[in-house]
This record gives structure tokens, C-alpha cells and sequence, in this order.
């Protein structure tokens, strides 16, 4: 018979103000099983986690139960409690009084016999609980990061700078991401390419880096400390070994096409780097456009490459590693807003365009050299109009969430054009200003100094008249309609997840949110970790971000992988599913059921009732995998698989606790 220990914690006033904590506790006196019951301010405390120490020594207590918040937050404090006090810490048990009780009612003597139940059932489970013992695997000391931009280059370098082995999986030709496109940065108003492309440079000769470029991650196996991972290398169709860079192929290319790079303000040939600057700064082929590719024609860079080294015959290659840790990086796109915003004209105004294409538009090395110009006429335009939160912030026709950096980056925009066209008229319609980071509020005041005129209020249409387009909106603050004739219009569009990311997370293993971003283990306390031990977030594939926000997640990032790949094993959770195969019948639905890929059929030799060997499937649970969801308990039609420290027994025993 187990000796409980059980202790009620007040969380301040969290619980305490609801909750009866020295009745639940004198209640809790006469369940089966316990022989010490006491209340406590903040049982989470040193204070506190000493009180239970004694507690088990003095009462010679072998199972624990605490009264307190969720377990989510604590219960791995106090199973280390437990161990410090000389318990097996899987003797331990957990009730929820804030969350599940002090929290959602308001009356305080039914949440207080809410409470008393809800330590009732804590304690009867207590009584059933077994002692459960970890085991150890080995860890890889090898990390891969998936994209390369900002966030993926970041996390990399610190990986590697502590001295650890990193694969750096790009899927574009180049790394960089988004960063180097961009003209300035704000506040500062620094160059972006000058300070993301000596970052560009250092990964690419990193000694610890590897960095392969357009490539992708197709298949991962495995579990934390040891994932094998499948990467699928793009066909180049470049020597990169041979190749020099330098540059000949691509300007005897006769054929040219929308360049990407710079959205279609610009083109590019067919065989291309995407900026002057590209790491790695060779070329490839655009198969999709290259008629020597598509129709047996031209060939003409071969025959002018010095070195030999296109290759039109190159195919893709699939190979495998095995990393102890992954990283996230995946960073973010632009909203579509032409599928949606259609009264802003698509398609049909050239002069209305998206805030990266006004980025590449005022960079040096954008289509325009720098030059502010309108794409219908190249006229310089002397009236600008930008609309924010295009897409962001509208619940019912795009994404409810702030994209957070829009009103900086239109604050930077409004300033280049007062700085490159000093007479120009400059509106913004906007609903509400949010300049939150460091020196934010600043550089928005200083643009309004600058001149920019501010108007609170939606942009219902865009039409045009002449060369001219007519923008007509509302002034909130002054109650009225507005209407502005415009020669250029730049829209602030939300961040939505990059392609193919909520895909990639399914290969990974783990899920992202509702609109699409990553997920993390807990908001507040595990903001870089997902759900899947030995996954870690990094950068805008989380949610929207600024550069600085993306940079200091992603060192936050690599900080949990340096921490994680400076273990030579790794102690695994008991809590797991475990399987029965005497009387698993193989049907494979728990295989289908579970999220974290821990579960395969494998064939067991067995002897019939003759003696005859027969082969059998059986589920097989791998415990590095398993996250103990209890997904595949629910869904086994035949009760073989159970989940340590959750089995049935000890549910149910929590069930009839409460109508003894």
C-alpha cells in the first residue's frame, strides 16, 4: 500500500482565491492511501520543493501527490523534487486546481468540492502508480537546418562556432532568403545586402558548414539524437566543381525570362545566379525555360563555357544522413493578395505593387539600379499612395494576425521616397500604428516630420483615369471619404508561411498552427522547441518577425541544439505506449492514428496450437519516437497497446474515485 503524501498549493491567490486550500487539504486526510496532507503558498518554490523533501523523510512517504497549476508548467519540477527527496519520480502525481478549477468558476465552495474531487482521483491514481526507469540513447553530434535565410545562416553559424558539424539545406539556388532583397533596414536605415551578405559569405566557408544548396528535405526518420534524413539534391545542370562563376554563360543566353529575384520587375537568361552577390556564386539552369532542355535547341552555353562545366545530361540526387538535432528556418511568403483584394486592380495597373517589389525597386541592384520609377511608363512617380495590412488583420476575408513588420517597413518606404523625391506627395492609409521594437516610434515620428500624410481609415477601390490611378478610401478620424490621385501605389502585404512549409512539418513530424506557422512546445517557457524532441524553431517560420527578432531566435535556437549535441546519450521519457504482441492482431490502425511516426507492423515468428511456426504482424513501438499522446491506446481495438504511467487501470481507478 502506497504512503501519499499530498500538498496543496495556494499560487498566490491564482487557486486560493477560489479554491478552500486548507479544507481540500483536510479533506484529503481521509483518502485511501494518505497519510500527510498540508497546504502551501507557492509549493513550486525552494521554500516550497524543501517542505516535500522533509515531508518524505519525516512521514516516510513513497508517493506523492501536488494540487497546484498545470501540469505542463511544473510537473517536471517536482518529479525532480521526488528524485532529489530519493522516490522514483514517476511516483508522482498531478491535479490541476488552477486551469481546471480556480480559473473557470467563480464560487467558492463548488470549486472547492471541485477541488477536493479533483485531488480525490489525484490520489487514487497515486495508489496505482508503478515506478518506472529511463533509459539512455546516443546522440549524433551533428545538426541540420532547414533554410538558409536570415535565421537559417544564423542558427548555422553558432552551431558551428561552438564546434559542431551542420548541414545547411537551402532549396533556392542562393542562400540569404529574403534579406539581401531589401533595400535598407529600419530604424538604422542600414544597408541590408551589406550586412546579410558577409553573413552569406562566412557560411559558405565556415569549415563546419555544409551548405547545400537548391536542395530540399524529402524524408525524416528517426527520433531526437538520431534522425536519418533523406535530401533530395536539384538537378543544377553546372559542374560546380568546374565552374569558375564567372559569369560568361549568362550573358550569351539568348533567351530571358521573368526574373523571380526581383518579382517580375526585371528578367534574367535561363542559365542564371539570382543576384550578383549569390552564395554559392555559380549558376544553374532553369529547366522549365531552357530550350536546349525543353527542345533540343541552342546549347549555346556549353559551347561558350570555358570550362566545361555545363552539363545538360545532371540529374537529381537523393542522399541520406543522420543528425542529432534539426532546425526550422524555413521563413515566410507574401501574402497572395491578388486572389483576394481584387478592387486594388491586379493585373490590370501595373503601378499598384506589392512592398518587396518597391524594395527591389529602390536597391542598387534591383532592375532600376535604385531608380523610383513606375513600371507602366518608368516616369518618376510624384504621388504615392501606400495601404497597409493588406491581408493581415482581416479575419473574415484574409489572416486575423498583425504581420508586425508592415508598419515599420511602410514607415521606411514613405521616408526612401521623401529622401529620393523631395517634392513627392506621400500618403498612408492605415488602420493603426504599431512601432513596438527598439528606436521604432522614433523613426515613425521622424517620418511624419519628413512629411508623410497619415490617413486612418480602409482603401476601398483603385481605378485608374488617364495615367493616373485614383485611390479612394475614408479618414476615420475625420469622419469623411478621401480620395487621392496617385502615380505609384505600394501595398503592405501580410506574412503567411512559406510554400510547401506545412508539408515539410508533416515530413519533420510535428504539426503547425491554424493559420500555418510553426507551432512551439509552450508559448512562453519553450518558445524555440516544437512539440517533437529535437526540433527547434528559428526565425519567421514561427509567426511574422523583424530581422532582429529572427536573428536573436535563431541564436536561441542553436543555444538548445549546442545544449542538446554537448550530451554524448540522452535520457528518454518511460512514459510511453507499449505493446502487447501476445495479443496484438495487426490491423495497423494505431500505425495510421499516430502523429509522431513511432509505430510499425513488424513480423514475428509464432507456433500454432499444432506447433507449426506461423508468421505474425505486430505493432512495434519505438520509444525514442513516442511522445506518450496515448493516440494508438484509444484507437486498438484489441487493448494491446497501453501507456506507461497513463494505463487503464489507473484511469479507471481515477474514475471510480469518484463515486466511492
Amino acid at each position: 500500500m502506497r504512503r501519499i503524501g499530498v500538498f496543496i498549493c495556494h499560487c498566490g491567490s491564482n487557486i486560493a482565491a477560489t479554491v478552500d486550500c486548507a479544507k481540500v487539504a483536510e479533506a484529503a486526510r481521509g483518502f485511501p492511501g494518505v497519510v500527510y496532507s498540508a497546504d502551501y503558498k507557492y509549493m513550486c518554490s525552494e521554500p516550497g520543493q524543501e517542505f516535500i523533501k522533509a515531508a518524505i523523510a519525516q512521514e516516510d512517504l513513497n508517493a506523492i501527490v501536488v494540487a497546484s497549476c498545470t501540469p505542463r508548467m511544473h510537473e517536471l519540477t517536482f518529479r525532480k523534487t521526488l528524485a532529489n527527496g530519493g522516490l522514483n519520480p514517476y511516483l508522482f502525481e498531478m491535479a490541476n486546481l488552477r486551469e481546471q478549477c480556480s480559473w473557470v468558476h467563480t464560487d467558492k465552495e463548488k470549486a472547492t468540492v471541485k477541488a477536493i474531487d479533483l485531488v480525490k482521483m489525484a490520489a487514487a491514481k497515486a495508489n496505482k502508480n508503478e515506478e518506472l526507469t529511463s533509459s539512455t540513447m546516443p546522440v549524433h553530434k551533428k545538426a541540420l537546418v532547414i533554410g538558409a535565410g536570415i535565421a537559417g545562416m544564423q542558427a548555422a553559424l553558432d552551431i558551428a562556432d561552438a564546434g559542431h558539424q551542420v548541414v545547411l539545406v537551402e532549396r533556392e539556388p542562393t542562400i540569404g532568403g529574403k534579406m539581401p532583397m531589401l533595400d535598407k533596414t529600419f530604424p538604422t536605415m542600414d544597408c541590408s545586402a551589406c550586412i546579410s551578405t558577409p553573413k552569406m559569405v562566412e557560411v559558405a566557408q565556415h569549415p563546419n558548414i555544409e551548405l547545400l544548396a537548391y536542395a530540399e528535405v524529402t524524408e525524416v526518420k528517426g527520433f531526437i539524437g538520431s534522425f536519418t534524413v533523406q535530401i533530395r539534391q536539384k538537378a543544377k545542370y553546372v559542374d560546380h566543381d568546374k565552374c569558375t562563376g564567372c559569369g560568361l554563360c549568362e550573358t550569351k543566353c539568348p533567351s530571358k525570362v521573368p526574373n523571380e529575384y526581383d518579382l517580375g520587375l526585371g528578367q534574367r537568361a535561363c542559365i542564371y545566379k539570382p543576384f550578383a552577390q549569390a552564395v554559392p556564386n555559380k549558376p544553374v539552369i532553369d529547366p522549365l525555360h531552357c530550350r536546349k532542355l525543353v527542345d533540343n535547341k541552342c546549347g549555346l552555353c556549353a559551347k561558350v563555357c570555358p570550362t566545361g562545366a555545363v552539363n545538360y545530361q545532371d540529374a537529381e540526387r537523393l542522399f541520406t544522413d543522420t543528425f542529432g538535432a534539426i532546425v526550422m528556418a524555413t521563413g515566410y511568403d507574401l501574402y497572395p493578395w491578388e486572389e483576394i483584394y481584387g478592387e486594388y486592380g491586379y493585373g490590370r495597373f501595373p503601378d499598384v505593387i506589392t512592398g518587396l517589389q518597391f524594395e527591389r525597386m529602390v536597391n542598387a541592384s534591383g532592375p532600376t539600379g535604385g531608380k523610383l520609377k513606375r513600371p507602366s511608363d518608368g516616369q518618376e512617380p510624384k504621388s504615392v499612395v501606400f495601404i497597409k495590412c493588406v491581408g493581415s488583420r482581416e479575419p473574415a476575408k484574409a489572416k486575423g494576425y498583425c504581420s508586425r513588420a508592415c508598419c515599420m517597413y511602410t514607415a521606411k518606404h514613405a521616408h526612401q521616397v521623401l529622401d529620393k523625391i523631395p517634392d513627392a506627395a506621400v500618403y498612408v492609409f492605415y488602420m493603426d500604428v504599431r512601432a513596438a521594437g527598439k528606436a521604432y516610434d522614433e523613426f515613425y515620428e521622424a517620418t511624419l516630420k519628413d512629411g508623410a500624410v497619415y490617413l486612418r481609415g480602409r482603401v476601398s477601390k483603385i481605378y485608374q483615369e488617364g495615367s493616373k490611378l485614383i485611390v479612394k478610401g475614408e479618414d476615420s478620424l475625420l469622419g469623411r471619404p478621401v480620395q487621392v490621385t496617385a502615380d505609384l501605389v505600394v501595398l503592405a502585404t501580410a506574412m503567411i508561411p512559406s510554400q510547401g512549409s506545412r508539408e515539410l512539418a508533416q515530413t519533420v513530424g510535428f504539426l503547425p498552427d491554424l493559420d500555418g506557422w510553426y507551432q512551439e512546445a509552450h508559448p512562453k517557457l519553450r518558445p524555440v522547441e516544437t512539440p517533437t524532441a529535437g526540433v527547434f524553431l528559428a526565425g519567421a517560420c514561427q509567426g511574422p518577425k523583424d530581422i532582429p527578432d529572427t536573428v536573436a531566435q535563431a541564436g536561441a535556437a542553436a543555444a538548445k541544439v549546442c545544449g542538446l549535441l554537448s550530451k554524448s546519450q540522452l535520457e528518454t521519457n518511460p512514459m510511453t505506449a507499449r505493446s502487447n504482441p501476445a495479443i496484438c492482431s495487426g490491423c495497423g490502425l494505431c500505425v495510421a492514428v499516430c502523429p509522431y511516426k513511432a509505430i510499425q507492423l513488424i513480423s514475428l515468428a509464432d507456433r500454432d496450437r499444432y506447433g507449426k511456426r506461423i508468421n505474425r504482424t505486430v505493432a512495434d513501438v519505438n520509444h525514442g519516437l513516442c511522445q506518450g499522446c496515448g493516440a494508438c491506446t484509444v484507437t486498438c481495438r484489441s487493448g494491446a497497446i497501453d501507456l506507461q504511467g497513463f494505463k487503464n487501470n489507473q484511469i479507471l481507478e481515477e474514475v471510480d474515485a469518484l463515486w466511492r
